[in-house]
């Protein structure tokens, strides 16, 4: 399954070129994999000429690579002066020689519309499993808010005013920040993996407190441990800071409901054919229904037969997670086991991790493993993120 090329939905460029899509680009498509893909929001800063250069971890090898440029969440046109993509030396430099220019429909420059994102042509290179390759995007013209993801855990660099999005060094590249923006995806025709899992989330996913550029997310992690078991599977992290199953959180960078992005993040990836998911936490949190009424436990084990559903009608594998602990007063504690026993032995997902049990401290098991906690009883640490992928039975993973 590929996501969606909405290049019907762009306003391109008057000078790009119309063209039928060969039946080889068709067959192309039909056998990529995502590699990875954030999910992105509303919400980040203004940019105008000025070149963002982000950093794509790789979970898997392969060729062609293509990537998607989001304007998902703008509320207005994109202008796309020039894309380039290089294989990363260190920080902002890139390795003399490795530079690609990349098109859409044959054309160097593009505009986005509001609500819509635009795929590349293949580009002509290969990719490593864990390789870090850095995408430059020169924007020509004053926008409006980013689509975004904000919380990266990796280093993006913003230039000087001007297109440096060929400059093998960093000079130009004065400041950092530790969002991604614009870039919502890379596939690419894989060299062995057969398949994508998507792990669908919230911080925990998302990866919050963990090492700035070090890939020791959970998702990271298990995808590490699929190569090494032989067996590798493109991965993408669908994790979101915040994120709840039943409602928008009213801080926008942290996303519409899981029910509403569930199709787009998790479903529309390339060669997607599991799902982890690991969502719950927050909506405990926030103590509220879809109806703005007091949460139940039957509440949220709703919204998890809805995203079963939308999972099955695509023909893919999803896995429930049971929520982790994180010293919840008793009433919330309470629901938490109640839901976490329907996730176990409702038989109503493709399987379980069972990361309530993985991670819990021994001694008191409604809160989270020393061992294993990043320092706010919540996020685990690079070692509780091992744990979490270590928990994951290779075997669910198709």
């Amino acid at each position: 399954m590929t996501r969606r090329p909405l290049l019907a939905a762009i306003a391109v460029a008057a000078t790009l070129a119309t063209c039928a899509t060969p039946a080889s680009a068709a067959t192309d498509a039909a056998h990529r994999l995502a590699t990875w893909g954030p999910s992105m929001t509303i919400g980040g800063p203004n940019f105008a000429n000025q070149t963002i250069r982000m950093v794509v971890h790789s979970s898997i090898a392969g060729t062609s690579p293509r990537i998607t440029l989001s304007n998902l969440r703008g509320t207005t046109p994109l202008a796309v002066g020039a894309v380039d993509v290089a294989v990363q030396s260190g920080v902002a430099t890139a390795v003399a020689g490795s530079h690609h220019t990349v098109t859409f429909s044959r054309s160097r420059t593009l505009t986005i519309a509001a609500g819509a994102e635009a795929v590349s042509d293949p580009i002509p290179m290969s990719v490593g499993a864990g390789q870090n390759l850095l995408v430059s995007v020169f924007l020509p013209k004053a926008t409006s808010s980013a689509t975004w993801h904000s919380d990266a855990f990796d280093t993006t660099f913003l230039s000087l005013p001007g297109d440096h999005s060929r400059d093998d060094g960093d000079g130009n590249y004065i400041a950092a920040r530790t969002s991604w923006f614009y870039l919502s995806d890379v596939d690419l025709v894989p060299s062995v993996a057969r398949s994508t899992v998507v792990a669908f989330g919230d911080s925990i996913t998302d990866g919050y407190n963990t090492p700035t550029g070090a890939y020791q997310r959970w998702p990271d992690d298990l995808a590490r441990r699929l190569a090494a078991a032989g067996t590798p599977r493109g991965v993408v992290d669908a994790g979101l800071g915040g994120n709840r199953v039943l409602t928008d959180v009213p801080n926008i960078w942290q996303g519409i409901s899981a029910l509403k992005r569930f199709g787009h993040d998790a479903l529309g990836q390339a060669g997607v054919s599991t799902v982890i998911l690991l969502e719950g936490i927050n909506d405990l949190h926030a103590g509220v229904n879809t109806a703005g009424g007091p949460l139940t436990a039957a509440d949220l084990i709703g919204g998890y037969q809805q995203l079963i559903a939308q999972a099955h009608r695509a023909g893919v594998r999803i896995i429930g997670g049971t929520i982790m602990p994180d010293n919840e007063p008793t009433d919330r504690e309470a629901m938490r086991q109640a839901v976490n026993d329907w996730v176990r032995t409702g038989g109503a997902f493709d399987g379980v991790v069972d990361f309530d049990r993985a991670m819990a401290d021994p001694a008191n098991p409604h809160s989270l493993n020393p061992a294993y906690d990043s320092g706010d009883h919540l996020h685990p640490n690079a070692t509780g993120m091992q744990a979490m992928a270590n928990a994951v039975d290779l075997s669910l993973i198709r």
